[in-house]
């Protein structure tokens, strides 16, 4: 998939995969190519941010997990995550 534009997402809250699906109709008719979710992995709970990732090998559970996201790529816009590396 050719990228034309991106359309940043700060994920949490009330943002979760399964909501940003629901607007994936909105922002291909805007032209939107691809979507830049962050953050995206699996932070400490009670996390305001969810920079403070806990385990950089799973999507964050409380976004809608590994499945929300594989449905969230299926809804036809591509997707750049953000990571930030963790020591």
């Amino acid at each position: 998939m050719e990228l034309r534009a991106t359309y940043r997402l700060q994920l949490g809250g009330g943002l979760d995969f399964a909501r940003v699906g629901e607007l994936v109709p909105y922002l291909r008719d805007l032209g939107i190519s691809h979507l830049y979710l962050s953050p995206s992995l699996q932070a400490g709970a009670g996390s305001t941010h969810g920079y403070d990732v806990v385990d950089p090998t799973r999507v964050s559970a409380e976004l809608g997990g590994e499945l929300g996201l594989r449905e969230l790529a299926d809804a036809g816009l591509g997707i750049v995550l953000d990571v930030v590396p963790t020591t």
